[in-house]
């Protein structure tokens, strides 16, 4: 199993006269993101810009509010997708600034492209899917948090989070992260999770690994279906995830439940051994 990755990252409340601000400094990502804001929007983003050039991040990423996206773009944001109802039902507008041309230029945009198209003329299915005899799902508890953090070791050689750290498994979980999990023989094979925002009603299909020799039986679609069905019931109705751009599996998945494409962020994280473009993908679990 690799060595647990120590991945600077921290939050950040910052305050002027006119605003505030709640910043994520990823440095593990070299990017700045301004989660949630208030006020005088054009000098949070003077300061969020100040502040990553200070610290030497090559992006930063703002969800912007509907009446903000002006502004936003005023001050040479650009516009990368939208997340449908993300704050409480209105849509957030996923803003980047960058700040090198290498961070700018995606290196497969138009193979990109024809994955999506690709994945759209995939058919939906009308059953639900059901997993093979011999296999349980059931949702996860902080007990699992070692097993977890060894299932995402050895799938993972990098990821944007230090999930091979079951400490920090246990620390989103308490933050209310949830966790559905596939096992087989008493070993969990695989897993994925849902990243619960309490405050704007939203969540994050997140964290999904599969152990390469249960795989072709479908189980993203029978986690991630678990995981709506506990949001569902949390009231939780803005369900989104990012997915590898160049994932046909992955953007699949998400396209047969349901879920509409809504953008493409460039070279947004650092996964395996470079920054990877991420599309998302968003579904409103209240149209039953």
């Amino acid at each position: 199993m690799m060595p647990v990755q120590k991945l600077p990252f921290f939050t950040q409340m910052e305050t002027g006269d006119c605003y505030t601000m709640e910043l994520y400094h990823d440095h593990a990502n070299q990017r700045l993101r301004m989660d949630d804001y208030r006020g005088n929007i054009k000098k949070a983003i003077d300061r969020a810009l100040a502040i990553a050039k200070e610290q030497g991040f090559t992006k930063v990423i703002l969800k912007a509010r509907n009446e903000d996206l002006s502004a936003a773009l005023g001050q040479g944001f650009m516009l990368e997708g939208i997340l449908s109802k993300y704050f409480k039902g209105n849509d957030a507008y996923c803003m980047a600034f960058y700040l090198t041309d290498e961070r700018r230029t995606s290196d497969f945009w138009v193979k990109e492209d024809m994955v999506i198209q690709d994945v759209t003329t995939v058919p939906r299915p009308i059953a639900s899917q059901q997993i093979p005899d011999g296999y349980i799902l059931r949702s996860a508890t902080e007990k699992d948090a070692q097993e977890l953090a060894k299932l995402y070791g050895a799938i993972f050689e990098t990821y944007p989070t230090p999930m091979n750290d079951e400490r920090y498994i246990k620390k989103v979980m308490e933050e209310g992260t949830i966790f559905s999990v596939i096992e087989y023989e008493g070993t969990i094979v695989s897993a994925a999770s849902a990243e619960v925002n309490g405050m704007y009603h939203n969540a994050e299909i997140t964290d999904c690994a599969t152990i390469p020799q249960h795989r072709k039986h479908g189980f993203m679609k029978v986690l991630i279906s678990a995981l709506e069905q506990e949001l569902y019931r949390k009231n939780i109705y803005c369900s989104y995830s990012l997915a590898r751009s160049l994932s046909m599996g992955m953007n699949a998945v998400f396209h047969q439940l349901g879920y509409e494409y809504g953008g493409r962020l460039t070279k947004n994280c650092n996964i395996w051994d470079k920054y990877e473009d991420m599309n998302i993908w968003g579904k409103d679990l209240s149209l039953k």
